[in-house]
């Protein structure tokens, strides 16, 4: 038997740290493979993937927030006005590729000025056609009012709502998601807002009637999918709280601001029925 002597590559003696592997995988391919892994919260098409946001700081600290303020103008109107459209493709997922916090601050404290401005100048209407000649003082107190409830309906109840999801045992939802979509269901109140300067009252029940129903049902097609996740049936009846919570403040955006009417003496010879308008 003839034995043939082959020189050993010195490579190979280098051991391990000489080796190194590549992929023949193509750029494209390899991009749409980490895309592919990426897509599960995604594909739901109620959740957003904020996995793109985590931070190593806690929830509480001003870090944690910050890049979910890095937003543009053109992205936070799209979603705005996508929230008015419920048979939009877009509608259960406003907030993908990743939430943000920009839009679900300052449309509350839009709605809070719209609010004050907007029942103070119809009180003002209201007075001027009942009494041409009293004179009209602004209450400004209806703005702390106004800041008070919105603030407290904005931030307070995603947050415990967020907390008692954790405590089920539901973790595929974030406190920046919750706050989103809270935030975003109000935008449909400034508009309507303005419009309940008209003094008609039932024009007013009307714009009322139909801000609740577009808000109430962006929160329930957003939020149910969330609570069905939770291994107990039970937190699904959650979503009765989100609604009767959101029907009070309707209710209270109705007494508190748009209330106000034109109102005529009562004396000989006048209609008493008539006495409102």
């Amino acid at each position: 038997m003839a034995y043939v002597a082959v020189d050993a590559d010195d490579r190979l003696e280098e051991g391990p740290e000489g080796l190194e592997f590549k992929s023949f995988l193509g750029t494209d391919a390899r991009a749409e493979q980490q895309t592919q892994s990426g897509a599960s919260n995604l594909d739901r098409g109620y959740l957003t993937d904020h996995a793109t946001h985590k931070s190593s700081s806690g929830f509480w600290t001003v870090d944690y927030y910050q890049p979910y303020f890095d937003v543009n103008t053109s992205t936070v109107l799209k979603r705005c006005y996508t929230t008015l459209l419920p048979t939009s493709p877009s509608y259960l997922t406003i907030l993908t590729p990743s939430a943000d916090l920009y839009g679900p601050f300052w449309i509350p404290t839009t709605l809070i000025l719209a609010l004050f401005l907007s029942s103070s100048l119809a009180a003002s209407i209201s007075s001027y056609l009942s009494d041409p000649g009293a004179a009209y003082e602004y209450d400004f107190g209806l703005l702390s009012l106004a800041a008070t409830i919105v603030y407290i309906y904005t931030f307070a109840v995603p947050v415990l709502l967020w907390l008692a999801l954790r405590y089920f045992g539901v973790g595929e939802w974030g406190v920046a998601e919750a706050l989103g979509v809270w935030g975003y269901s109000l935008f449909v109140w400034i508009p309507v807002s303005i419009l309940c300067v008209i003094p008609i009252s039932i024009l007013r029940w009307v714009l009322v009637g139909l801000a609740f129903c577009l808000s109430g049902y962006f929160l329930v097609a957003n939020v149910y999918p969330i609570l069905a996740m939770a291994d107990a049936k039970a937190t699904r009846l959650l979503i009765i709280v989100v609604g009767v919570l959101h029907a009070v403040l309707a209710l209270t955006f109705k007494v508190l601001f748009f209330s106000y009417y034109v109102v005529h003496d009562i004396g000989p010879g006048a209609d008493p029925i008539r006495r409102f308008t």
